[in-house]
């Protein structure tokens, strides 16, 4: 997903960063650099420290809301990174997350909820947002889809167990309630 992210917004930054005067030229290449990184990681901590359906409901949206807390969030984090990290004024990181931010989220989100591109999906997205790029986590998903039917997981009752079980877990106690359901307690 990172390489995606970081085509997206190498793509839009040419008119935030790549045009921007207040940002010299030779700062260009690592301000794209950190704007992927940090949309990232702001990405991974609301998945990880939020309930998950909120990032569900955000890659889920049609459109992008600048007054959407996620998105406000995110934009902040890429701003004050941009101004600590490689010393970009802080009005000129601000303008630069806040005009960039959106479009790269919504093009992101429309690639992941457009069948014909098979770039990028929701299912591998919230994925490498929550780490499911790693063995243990194939391992454990794999087995909360085989058994988690018996166990009472599927919440929508549609015979497989995916994102929409895992939203409406999180709001009745997270992974800790879904484990615990998993495994009688």
């Amino acid at each position: 997903m990172l390489a995606q992210l970081t085509q997206l917004v190498q793509e839009f930054g040419i008119d935030a960063v790549i045009k921007n005067e207040a940002i010299p030229n030779e700062q260009n290449e690592a301000v794209l650099k950190e704007t992927s990184s940090s949309i990232f990681s702001s990405l991974q901590k609301i998945a990880n420290d939020v309930d998950l359906s909120q990032i569900v409901g955000l890659l889920q949206s049609k459109d992008i809301d600048k007054n959407n807390p996620a998105i406000q969030k995110i934009t902040n984090e890429v701003s004050n990174s941009l101004t600590e990290k490689l010393g970009i004024n802080s009005t000129t990181a601000k303008s630069t997350a806040t005009s960039m931010i959106p479009k790269v989220l919504s093009s992101l989100i429309n690639k992941a909820n457009d069948p014909k591109d098979t770039s990028i999906n929701l299912s591998g997205l919230l994925d490498s947002l929550t780490g499911g790029d790693s063995p243990e986590h194939a391992s454990i998903m794999h087995a909360i889809g085989t058994y988690g039917i018996h166990f009472g997981l599927d919440q929508n009752s549609d015979g497989k167990i995916d994102v929409d079980d895992a939203v409406e877990l999180t709001k009745k106690g997270g992974l800790s309630g879904m484990l615990g359901k998993l495994f009688g307690k």
